[in-house]
């Protein structure tokens, strides 16, 4: 059942005052120790695994979110995927068939940096597919991610909660600074006054695609280091609700 609609204008992008920040580094590092062992049992046990789903705002800092939160974790079993813009092979198939060949196998965690939900986001706001269309997707992405979840993928989905205020200055900076200037595109103007149209059709992901089974996670973006805490936590408790554990011999792992 769809859930009620939340207002991105209310929600908070910063951390709560009462949190500390090397206070809560050092949790993020404790709490990342925890991952490479909880990971490690996931490979070994090659059973089920994980997708994350990374979603936000050009600028709400994906990239520097999984330098922060993966780093230091068995790269044997973690795998990052980038979705760029379609290719003429991708069009010519369903919205989903990129997507389905990245998804992680028994033992693996993956990363998808954007990924389908781009597909009910960027064209919306480019004028690609009407609202009917799009929400005639968000079935076949609800169908898709259950599947998913039916076959032994956990799925974490977060949404890096950017103010508009921090995405026109971290924008600004790829012309000012020169270690982001690599990041400059033609068109990040744009991309900021294009943050209430993408607010608008991210409201409505959430509203359609965050079941019970499958719920949206908004993670305050403004501040990294809380951003990568708040996430680490999330995957740290998904992993400890699933409690892979290490084969007793090997005819225990499934080949």
């Amino acid at each position: 059942m769809p859930r009620s609609t939340p207002d991105l204008t209310k929600l908070a992008t910063r951390a709560p005052g009462s949190l500390h920040k090397e206070a809560t580094l050092r949790e993020l590092k404790r709490i990342k120790q925890e991952l490479i062992e909880l990971q490690d049992r996931l490979y070994a046990e090659n059973r089920r695994s994980v997708l994350v789903v990374l979603q936000g705002m050009d600028a709400s800092g994906k990239d520097g979110l999984i330098r922060r939160v993966f780093s230091g974790i068995n790269p044997q079993g973690v795998r990052v995927h980038s979705f760029k813009e379609p290719t003429k092979l991708e069009l010519a198939h369903d919205f989903l068939w990129r997507v389905h060949q990245q998804v992680p196998p028994r033992g693996m965690l993956h990363v998808f940096n954007r990924s389908h939900y781009e597909d009910v986001l960027i064209t919306r706001v480019a004028g690609l597919i009407p609202a009917e269309e799009a929400h005639r997707r968000f079935t076949a992405i609800n169908a898709f991610e259950k599947l998913l979840q039916q076959a032994g993928t956990t799925v974490l989905k977060c949404y890096l909660h950017v103010s508009e205020e921090e995405q026109r200055k971290r924008l600004e900076e790829r012309v000012t600074d020169a270690a982001k200037q690599w990041k400059y595109e033609a068109g990040d103007e744009e991309k900021a006054r294009q943050w209430p149209a993408y607010r608008t059709v991210y409201e409505d992901v959430f509203e359609h695609c965050s079941p019970a089974s499958c719920p949206w996670h908004i993670v305050p973006a403004d501040q990294n280091w809380y951003k990568a805490y708040e996430v680490a936590r999330l995957l740290r408790d998904a992993l400890v609700a699933m409690n892979p554990q290490y084969p007793s011999n090997k005819t225990e792992r499934p080949k």
